[in-house]
């Protein structure tokens, strides 16, 4: 499905920067991903043309990338171009066969000796061999145009390209179904999900009791960033709301109360969201929480946004995800 045409593409006229080709060139993170992660494409434009301002970026998505929406940003307009799939793809169960395939910011100004970063959420579906993603982008800067479209050859240095494509390496999930997470003896296979300077790992939740009204999530939330993050708030079709909360002791009482703040995710540290402490709290629940199954969430961040994750559900009585009680 995934095949391409090696070689370079050519691309119009750019006075490169000299300040190194990681730069130079028009990039996107994170560099690598797996078949079924959503995560947050971050397309980073670095110069303008020639002197002149970029005032309209466009991302093609590449085939696979599916349920895809751009981060919104003050000053540019925001064209979407939809149209068919090459094949159809899931929706929380539902199929979906056509969907976004272009991206298109326009109306802003990004000075030339400045640069910029443009985002889109999606999720990968259908690699199944590691493959290459292109984001093939055009930066227009009045009447002229730049178009980052160049693929490696097989041994090439991308570096070594006028306009490599910005390029995300897509790895294969664990076998057995794009939402099969118990694999390998029951181990969770699930691979981190990133968004912006952020990665989600560890994620999972509780069985629960029919009628029981609420539930529990719980994940690890690592900064890799140079500044602070927060979690500010997390929605769920499963539940009637979903808040951030914390068990602490007061006095010789285990107590549990609401963070309406949310919680602070401190540069270059992680903050685990576990049983016994902070968690998320699923309330009114639509249904049970049954063992096997997976609870689609929302998290939104001040800094990084929103990103979606699937938790796994353990047993009811699991302190963590499957693969840290498997036994050899």
């Amino acid at each position: 499905m995934h095949k391409l045409s090696f070689g370079a593409l050519a691309g119009a006229a750019l006075v490169l920067s000299t300040v190194g080709s990681a730069f130079a060139h028009a990039g996107i993170s994170p560099a690598t991903a797996a078949n079924n992660a959503t995560v947050k494409a971050v397309v980073t434009i670095p110069h303008g043309c020639d002197g002149a301002a970029t005032d309209t970026v466009s991302i093609k998505l590449p085939e696979g990338f599916v349920n895809a929406k751009p981060m919104a940003k003050a000053g540019w307009q925001i064209a979407i171009t939809k149209g068919d799939y090459s094949k159809a793809y899931d929706n929380h169960g539902t199929p979906v066969t056509s969907g976004a395939l272009e991206i298109t910011w326009s109306g802003g100004s990004l000075p030339d000796d400045q640069f910029d970063e443009f985002t889109i959420q999606g999720q990968f579906q259908g690699f199944d061999a590691e493959s290459p993603a292109l984001f093939i982008t055009t930066q227009k800067c009045g009447a002229t145009e730049v178009t980052w479209n160049e693929i490696a050859g097989p041994g090439q240095n991308p570096h070594t390209l006028e306009h490599p494509a910005p390029t995300i390496t897509v790895t294969p999930a664990a076998a057995g179904g794009e939402h099969d997470h118990m694999n390998m003896g029951g181990m969770d296979m699930s691979a981190p999900v990133t968004v912006g300077n952020l990665e989600l790992t560890e994620p999972f939740a509780r069985a629960t009791l029919p009628n029981q009204p609420v539930g529990g999530g719980y994940v690890t939330i690592t900064n890799k960033g140079s500044e602070a993050d927060r979690l500010v708030s997390a929605s769920s079709p499963a539940a009637g709301s979903v808040q951030v909360h914390e068990m602490k002791m007061e006095g010789d009482v285990m107590k549990m109360r609401e963070l309406p703040d949310g919680v602070e995710i401190p540069a270059g540290q992680s903050v685990a969201l576990s049983p016994g402490g902070l968690h998320l709290m699923f309330m009114k629940l639509n249904g049970a929480f049954k063992e096997g199954d997976e609870v689609p969430v929302t998290l939104t961040f001040e800094k990084a946004g929103p990103v979606e994750i699937k938790l796994p559900v353990m047993a009811a009585s699991a302190d963590a995800p499957a693969h840290d009680h498997m036994k050899m």
